[in-house]
């Protein structure tokens, strides 16, 4: 029904519309629609086999929004950007790299430098009782090159935290592999010496000219170069660079590319290969009638770092971002403290220890002073 009403003058100036409903008059005008409105942060999406007005309302997926009421469709947030709790509105992706403000980076730094210590001190207790028995054993040299080489890579930990940037991304692990092979070509030679001085014992043998720290340093050297032309060929084919991916929800993740993945995983494939021939040549020697067995701890040594690298393989491959750098610096940090203690604590034990059992005597005696 209507009814009119007027002004002062007496004018009517309009209509008034009167909703009756089942005998009841309405003041507020019925809702024309049987859906209520969508409020942002979610989209219509209309009934099907029903009117135009009949309507759901769903969430906006993640990375989008909606920041009005009533939107059919969401608003897709650019790249650099994430869509919040509400899907009302986009901020800005967190970048993630494995930082020295993170707790975690700030840990493996911490783990870093104090076990890089570690070799230090055991150095300096083997120049000031270089001249004992246990000291001399087994080519005193090359104990010390191999504690410096410890020590320098624990600290290669310490490039690998920190934003990636493409000069990083190539010192980080060419470091790694050449301070790595190093330190494996060392005990490679420890063992290799080994043998040779116990044959050179043997009457009329021809390897007594080949004991000494010349012939070590020879292996060391031969070693080294075989991974030092990998490295090579992997910064002239394709060397590692920063990479930034943005594809990732939330975040936009920092980190280095290994260009060439097949000249990376040469790269530790050749570690692999001086660790087992180390392993081999510990294990066959290991029962050399000795009283302190070096073949007997460098094979220990090895079984630690190849368990520790057979199992980074697959942790590596199966993580992404921060977490990846973080399993290669546990990788490094876990290998050098094994082959720093199974090769060095023994002789320290007995050095600080058991003073008494540092003389040639204990040394040369045919029962082990530990046993397996």
């Amino acid at each position: 029904m209507f009814s009119g009403f007027t002004d002062k003058a007496g004018e009517t100036n309009g209509l008034i519309i009167m909703w009756v409903c089942r005998g009841a008059t309405l003041v507020q005008v019925p809702k024309s629609v049987c859906s209520e409105t969508c409020h942002p942060g979610y989209r219509k999406v209309v009934r099907q086999g029903q009117p135009l007005c009949c309507f759901d309302c769903i969430p906006c997926s993640d990375g989008d929004i909606s920041n009005t009421s009533g939107m059919c469709n969401c608003i897709k947030c650019t790249e650099d950007y994430w869509s919040n709790a509400d899907k009302t509105l986009c901020t800005a992706k967190y970048v993630e790299f494995l930082s020295y403000k993170d707790p975690l980076g700030i840990s493996l730094a911490v783990a870093s430098v104090v076990s890089s210590l570690v070799p230090v001190v055991v150095l300096c207790i083997f120049i000031k009782h270089h001249n004992t028995p246990v000291v001399k054993a087994n080519n005193r040299e090359i104990s010390y090159f191999l504690l410096i080489t410890l020590t320098f890579c624990l600290l290669t930990a310490l490039i690998f935290i920190g934003p990636p940037k493409n000069e990083t991304c190539i010192f980080r692990q060419t470091a790694f592999g050449i301070f790595f092979s190093i330190c494996v070509s060392s005990v490679l030679a420890k063992t290799i010496t080994v043998v040779i001085a116990f044959n050179a014992t043997k009457p009329g043998s021809q390897l007594k000219n080949l004991v000494g720290p010349k012939t070590s340093f020879c292996i060391i050297l031969s070693c080294f170069v075989f991974q030092f032309i990998i490295c090579i060929i992997w910064l002239s084919i394709s060397p590692p660079f920063s990479e930034t991916d943005k594809t990732l929800p939330e975040k936009i993740l920092i980190h280095c590319n290994e260009g060439s993945v097949f000249m990376f995983y040469c790269m530790l494939g050749y570690l692999g290969i001086l660790a087992t021939i180390s392993l081999i040549i510990a294990f066959l020697a290991r029962n050399l009638p000795d009283g302190f067995n070096e073949a007997r701890f460098i094979t220990f040594s090895m079984i630690v770092f190849i368990s520790v690298w057979f199992s980074f393989i697959p942790a590596y491959i199966s993580t992404k971002g921060k977490y990846m750098v973080v399993v290669e610096i546990f990788a490094i940090l876990s290998s050098s403290a094994g082959l720093l203690l199974c090769i060095f604590l023994p002789k320290c034990y007995i050095i600080l220890i058991k003073p008494k059992m540092n003389t040639r005597g204990y040394i040369v005696r045919q029962t082990p002073l530990f046993k397996p």
